[in-house]
């Protein structure tokens, strides 16, 4: 695996494949790799000739300083994880490689409702700065095929209207690859290593009352599926 961290050095070295029209999967992440984030790279890897992940922390999509600050850095562990997966090319920019005139917002993206709801509702700006960082890899890498993970499905949901917004529809394709979970039901998360194990019974319920709910819901009131 070859690791580039400045924007120059990875298009260089990628300018030949690009210009020959080869498959380029790029799967970006923000590191604490997880078996999630692998088999996104395994699906890369039997769709293209190249496959790329990048690893960066956006500062720009935490409303909270302080979630940022606690967020997972594990480098060499995932360097290891991707090197065990063949993964071609490891992309580690800085934040100042990646934002050289400072983090502010330079546009804003219209991504109507899906920005009412959710996280979008509870984190403004959230998915602003989702959009912003990945506009700016996408043109770094210049991607076929694009892997997400359905576990942020309204991440998902963001992503291809972004691409709808700068019309890369047709020479972008987004693969939402299926969620992958613990032996608890709980969906595998970078997460996930900040939960005391009681935070850790609780949030595993939320996956289990939902698959009870789906079982039940034909034969039941849905008032008394939410009474339950």
């Amino acid at each position: 695996m070859t690791v580039f961290k400045t924007i120059k050095d990875l298009q260089f070295y990628l300018a030949p494949f690009i210009n020959d029209g080869l498959n380029i999967g790029f799967v970006p992440t923000m590191g604490a790799l997880h078996q999630g984030h692998l088999s996104l790279i395994d699906e890369s890897k039997n769709q293209n000739q190249i496959t790329i992940c990048s690893i960066f922390v956006n500062p720009t999509q935490f409303n909270d300083p302080k979630d940022f600050e606690k967020y997972p850095i594990t480098i060499e562990a995932d360097k290891s994880l991707l090197n065990d997966r063949n993964c071609d090319i490891l992309f580690l920019p800085s934040v100042n490689e990646m934002y050289p005139n400072g983090t502010s917002l330079t546009r804003n993206y219209d991504l109507g409702f899906i920005e009412t709801v959710f996280d979008g509702r509870h984190r403004p700006g959230h998915f602003q700065g989702v959009c912003q960082v990945v506009e700016n890899l996408l043109r770094i890498v210049q991607p076929t095929n694009l892997y997400l993970g359905q576990k942020d499905y309204q991440q998902c949901m963001v992503i291809a209207k972004l691409v709808e917004l700068m019309s890369w529809n047709e020479k972008l394709t987004i693969h939402i690859c299926s969620t992958l979970r613990e032996t608890d039901g709980l969906a595998m998360s970078s997460r996930n290593v900040r939960l005391a194990d009681i935070e850790r019974k609780q949030a595993s319920a939320i996956y289990k009352s939902l698959l009870a709910t789906k079982s039940k819901f034909i034969e039941n009131e849905f008032s008394k599926l939410i009474e339950t």
